[in-house]
């Protein structure tokens, strides 16, 4: 049975960035130049671009993190108004003279969220939200406030592990449900092979099933056009197939996902649901170009389920 929130509230605690993109024939070698088309500019950071997404899908986003104080900063915030995420989480924070490299800034400005802050803003927010998706760009000490605010909270945290970092492992006690790639859960089950000194699992849901067993909750693998997986602490899998899609672009498939996952869970969607409907999310999204601009609004992604359902049905 399935209960729906309308407008499901969730707190998105991570990195927002501004992306500068050169489109050239191929990469660059070491020491080598190449030309291209560009730059072109585009909002990135995958709290940002779940934020983006969330909010797309029907929900009340809040989002927690950090920028610059510089012309960035405005632009950044400026796409994040336009989709309809909150923002009163968000502080503008001075770097110091290493961030003049425009990359830097950016990475400056996320990594100095301060975690009494953060945990406050998100407390904050959980008491209209009922739900907390975190990335874990941002810092180690800011991602594990956030985690342990939801968790204490009383509350499900979708912890999203791109990149897989050791903090992850710290948080298994807190119970965040986990939303590895297969290649990030390889990455994780090797790092927690080496802290317990046994032997990793082998196989991508043995893998999946040894960290559920650690958190004691699901572990939901994305598998790019495979779909994704549910894996119980029990042992058993769960296949959630994606539909057949010309893929144009999978940058920002895996941040709509999340946000999409975290938005249905708010919603009232068991987690089966949850996942279903963003699998179809992350599928529309790479038959577009551009992270956002393929991120689909709830009535396409409605409309897209609902088609794959009857089609299934046949």
């Amino acid at each position: 049975m399935t209960t729906r929130n309308t407008h499901p509230g969730i707190v998105v605690v991570g990195a927002i960035n501004v992306d500068l993109v050169v489109i050239a024939e191929q990469l660059p070698g070491a020491g080598e130049t190449v030309v291209g088309m560009g730059p072109a500019r585009y909002g990135g950071g995958k709290g940002a671009n779940a934020a983006v997404a969330a909010a797309r899908a029907g929900a009340e986003v809040a989002l927690v993190g950090a920028v610059g104080c510089d012309a960035m900063a405005e632009v950044a915030l400026s796409d994040l108004r336009d989709a309809g995420v909150g923002l009163g989480g968000v502080a503008s924070i001075v770097v110091d003279h290493a961030g003049e490299n425009q990359i830097a800034v950016g990475a400056g400005a996320n990594a100095a969220l301060e975690t009494g802050w953060v945990a406050d803003q998100v407390r904050a927010a959980l008491r209209q939200a009922r739900c907390a998706l975190v990335s874990t760009e941002v810092s180690d000490e800011a991602v594990a406030a956030a985690v342990r605010a939801a968790a204490d909270a009383g509350v499900c945290c979708v912890l999203n592990t791109a990149p897989p970092t050791p903090i992850a492992l710290e948080l298994l006690d807190a119970r965040p449900l986990l939303t590895p790639n297969a290649r990030e859960l390889a990455m994780l089950t090797r790092m927690l092979a080496a802290r317990d000194g046994a032997p990793p699992a082998a196989g991508t849901d043995e893998q999946a099933v040894a960290i559920a067993r650690k958190t004691r909750r699901p572990v939901i693998v994305t598998l790019g056009a495979g779909g994704a997986s549910i894996a119980t602490p029990d042992g058993a899998i769960e296949r959630v197939p994606a539909p057949a899609t010309d893929v144009v672009d999978t940058t920002g498939a895996g941040d709509t996902f999340s946000g999409v996952l975290a938005t249905r869970l708010a919603a009232g969607d068991d987690l089966a649901d949850a996942v279903g409907f963003a699998v179809v999310a992350g599928s529309i999204s790479v038959s577009r170009p551009g992270a956002r601009d393929g991120m689909p609004r709830l009535p396409e992604i409605e409309r897209a389920r609902g088609s794959r359902s009857e089609a299934m049905a046949r």
